[in-house]
């Protein structure tokens, strides 16, 4: 299938796929006059790709392990700890780690501003 068409299928844009591919987290066969072609390799690996955004890893994420997505079989996340699963490089471990870091300079950014208005019935200044 074409780009357009498989865009459809995964629910997201031609624009997306090439992203995808430039940054090496797909590499659709090119036919003989150079379009992509799409099959459900294809598909099943933008799905992948797409659940791991969207589980908040970044694109750099995934392609610091993108050599090694095939290994997945279908387009579902296997369960922690099963085949496919063991020896990662730490990404998602350095992922969370990151996230920490980012809620706890929230939390304190929102506790400096709530620090700044005045509790009911309390005026500014006492």
């Amino acid at each position: 299938m074409r780009i357009g068409d498989a865009a459809a299928a995964t629910g997201t844009t031609p624009r997306a796929l090439r992203f995808y591919e430039q940054r090496g987290l797909l590499l659709p066969p090119r036919t003989a006059s150079g379009q992509r072609e799409y099959g459900p390799r294809e598909i099943a690996r933008v799905r992948l790709v797409r659940q791991l955004l969207a589980l908040g890893l970044t694109v750099e994420d995934v392609a610091g392990c993108a050599d090694r997505l095939d290994l997945l079989e279908g387009d579902a996340l296997p369960p922690y700890g099963s085949p496919g699963c063991t020896g990662g490089t730490g990404v998602v471990q350095r992922r969370i780690a990151a996230l920490n870091d980012e809620i706890g300079r929230l939390t304190r950014l929102r506790d400096r501003l709530a620090a700044t208005v005045p509790e009911p019935g309390r005026s500014v200044g006492r």
